[in-house]
């Protein structure tokens, strides 16, 4: 289908009646011009925490099924009213929710993956010149329950529906105006890129930066979508993200970035043996706890240590598992450090280029801040640091790599 466009708005952007009235008005102006829109939406502002809050006040542990059966209403509230502001204005519009429209996932509560996207009925509605209004970050499974889609779901939705309806483009609103080099609230001199790769998002993502989740980026590298992050508050033009090929000048760092809500785990003494590394990561696997960073050591007397960090939230349980894993060892010890960050620099530019690290590792040494870990893919390099000094490093390796002169 020509001129057939996806958007996607944030819970910022529809966080009140008079923000969900602006969003229709924009949307107007792409039907006027001629466009068949396929709009995702989020809940409204705060809805999704309020709604986790009211839940931990029935119960500690409630079931993730009935939590997703909760979760997913905030979306549902934005969509009718989205639909209802267009109406209002003159533009013809139907709301879905996921089982309207079939979008089968698997049965993972909390933290669901699209399978199928039925688009039948979302396709007689738009030959039929309505602007049809999808709620994001909610599926059905194989047996109509309700799930999620977990942090970053509508996004996603946005994308997978972008991919199985072969739109032209999927254009995410968000507060910001684009990709930064930096978080521009933290960093001085931080600049919007034009273009960025799939593959640098996906990094930049994964690594704390919050503009896109990397889900969704995954999803349209795999597909091949074009996305392109623009800010619901203007009319500027925002950043593309699309295959590496189509950019024309590949940078040697794209972006920097700070994560502080992850947490060094140490298991120092345990035995040195074949297996050993299998048995700690599959045992957090199992409970869905993502390592990132990992560093072993070989000691004296086959001892041996391991350190590697983990989400903050996940502490707790890392805590229970890995206790656990020594009292059948019989040897060993575990220490927990929530105060670190991990400052990373990302660009497809490293791909080609030596002494990156070098320059990032002089230029936080002479700041006095010392490196605590290493970790390095083909095009990015983080360092784990004292949370303390994490604005510092921040700022650090991005004048180093002289990102305020792009």
């Amino acid at each position: 289908m020509e001129n057939l466009l996806v958007q996607k708005y944030g819970g910022t952007s529809v966080g009140d009646a008079e923000r969900i009235k602006r969003v229709a008005e924009r949307i107007k102006s792409y039907y006027e011009n001629g466009y068949k829109l396929v709009v995702v939406v989020s809940a409204m502002g705060h809805t999704t925490d309020e709604l986790i809050a009211l839940a931990s006040q029935i119960s500690e542990n409630p079931p993730k099924r009935e939590m997703d059966m909760l979760l997913a209403t905030g979306e549902q509230v934005s969509v009718a009213l989205l639909a209802m502001a267009l109406h209002e204005i003159g533009v013809n519009a139907v709301s879905f929710n996921a089982l309207q429209i079939r979008i089968r996932t698997d049965s993972t509560f909390t933290n669901a993956r699209i399978e199928k996207i039925e688009t039948e009925r979302l396709l007689q509605n738009l030959e039929q010149n309505k602007v049809c209004i999808v709620a994001g970050f909610q599926g059905v499974d194989a047996e109509e329950n309700i799930t999620t889609l977990g942090r970053g779901g509508s996004d996603t939705t946005a994308v997978a529906l972008a991919a199985a309806l072969q739109a032209k483009e999927c254009e995410i609103y968000t507060d910001v105006d684009g990709v930064y080099t930096a978080d521009p609230n933290k960093v001085k001199g931080a600049r919007k890129h034009e273009v960025i790769s799939y593959d640098e998002m996906l990094e930049l993502a994964s690594l704390g930066a919050g503009v896109l989740h990397s889900r969704s980026v995954e999803f349209a590298k795999k597909y091949g979508v074009i996305l392109h992050v623009r800010s619901s508050f203007n009319f500027n033009k925002g950043t593309l993200v699309v295959p590496e090929e189509q950019m024309m000048e590949k940078l040697l760092v794209s972006g920097v970035t700070l994560k502080t809500d992850e947490a060094r785990v140490s298991l120092t003494d345990i035995p040195d043996r074949p297996g050993i590394a299998a048995e700690i990561f599959s045992a957090l696997a199992a409970q869905k706890i993502n390592v990132d960073m990992i560093v072993q050591s070989t000691g004296k007397d086959n001892k041996n240590t391991i350190s590697f960090t983990i989400p903050a939230k996940d502490l707790r349980q890392a805590r229970e598992i890995l206790e656990l894993l020594l009292k059948q060892w019989g040897t060993g010890s575990v220490s927990f450090d929530e105060n670190i960050a991990i400052v990373s620099a990302v660009g497809v530019g490293m791909k080609s280029h030596s002494g990156v690290a070098a320059s990032m590792f002089r230029a936080l040494a002479d700041r006095g801040i010392n490196i605590e870990m290493i970790s390095t893919s083909e095009i990015k390099i983080s360092c784990v640091i004292a949370k303390d000094r994490g604005r510092e490093a921040l700022q650090v390796v991005h004048d180093v790599f002289g990102l305020h002169e792009l």
